[in-house]
């Protein structure tokens, strides 16, 4: 059996701040530039290098922001049954942004 998932891709500029609140458990990846990234109900904030990534947690907020002068792509991959509640949420919210983003389906 393979578990079959959605990701939706946001596109984050340099010295851009991108907010948004995390709808189901997911995991948040990135390529092209580091990113920063501040969590709701945590004391930490983590430091995410391309090919990194982190799993998030259902309603918490996000804080997302790039470091130096490329920008960088983050994907969030949920599972299929969530999937397009997910994208609809992430599409949504890259609108009320004005981030540019493209959605795909694909197996993992």
């Amino acid at each position: 059996m393979r578990e079959i998932s959605s990701s939706v891709t946001f596109e984050i500029e340099p010295r851009e701040t991108a907010a948004m609140m995390i709808e189901h458990s997911t995991r948040l990846s990135v390529e092209g530039a580091s990113v920063w990234v501040t969590r709701s109900n945590d004391v930490e904030d983590y430091w995410l290098c391309p090919g990194d990534s982190l799993l998030l947690r259902r309603g918490e907020r996000l804080w997302l922001s790039v470091d130096g002068d490329r920008s960088a792509r983050v994907g969030f991959v949920a599972p299929l049954a969530r999937s397009a509640l997910v994208r609809d949420a992430l599409a949504a919210a890259a609108e009320r942004l004005g981030l540019r983003w493209r959605g795909s389906l694909r197996a993992v």
